[in-house]
């Protein structure tokens, strides 16, 4: 497998420091918006129903195999976690989605310094709303039979589920989030799967340490416009015309 874990990551990293460029600022606003509006829905309410359903489940337990709360207690807890996580990005995704590639484009223009002849300007991330929709919901018919084999594997080897969620959501965020540049290059939704398995591991190196933001409250506002920006970076460095070898 090609490319690299830990400089993956670095992308993220990366992303989230060029936020505040001047050329980037105004365009990272709109996405940044919804991400506190959704993220911000999830902390009210999500956490008070983790509670109630881990209060639940745990409750079942006899009491004479009451130690094995706190086996259980964190993997539910980070299995939850990393779905909802990646659930709520994607209402994101889907509602910011022309603005999310709006930023790709001129994350890419300041990283090459060359135009990327794709929305230009907010009218033209307007205009394409209803085709931005149709990519996203691609996206999601993709993960959903994934995501149904591994909830039924995690049923039966429930110890391993929360492993299982964490590699479905890295592949699925380093999609998720290089789709924009190469959306933005009219490259289809299948070019876009055989460029990320194409650097496999640098593409889920990205993709792992935006799953996990994902599930961090306060981070996980800004982890939408950062992934785009870093995934803009892994395209240009790696996954394009120009990439590494």
């Amino acid at each position: 497998m090609q490319g690299n874990v830990a400089h993956g990551a670095g992308y993220l990293v990366r992303g989230a420091k060029l936020l505040g460029h001047p050329s980037l600022r105004m365009f990272v606003l709109i996405p940044l918006l919804v991400n506190i509006a959704i993220f911000g829905s999830l902390i009210w309410y999500g956490l008070g129903y983790l509670d109630e359903l881990m209060t639940d489940w745990l409750g079942r337990i006899p009491q004479w195999l009451d130690f094995i709360r706190w086996i259980l207690w964190p993997l539910i807890g980070l299995t939850v976690s990393l779905l909802t996580g990646y659930l709520f990005t994607a209402v994101a995704l889907l509602i910011a989605s022309p603005f999310n590639a709006l930023l790709a484009e001129k994350a890419e223009e300041l990283v090459t310094g060359r135009p990327v002849d794709s929305l230009e300007g907010l009218g033209a991330a307007l205009a394409a709303v209803p085709r931005s929709i149709v990519r996203e919901l691609s996206k999601l018919v993709y993960y959903l039979p994934m995501a149904l084999f591994v909830l039924l594997v995690s049923f039966v080897l429930s110890p391993l589920a929360p492993f299982l969620w964490f590699l479905l959501g890295a592949w699925m965020m380093s999609i998720q989030f290089v789709d924009y540049p190469m959306d933005n290059h009219q490259l289809s939704f299948a070019d876009v799967k055989e460029a990320v398995r194409s650097r496999r591991l640098s593409s889920m190196g990205f993709g792992g340490l935006v799953a996990l933001c994902t599930g961090i409250p306060i981070i996980n506002f800004f982890v939408v416009p950062a992934a785009v920006v870093g995934a803009t970076l892994l395209w240009c460095e790696e996954l394009g015309p120009t990439r590494a070898a």
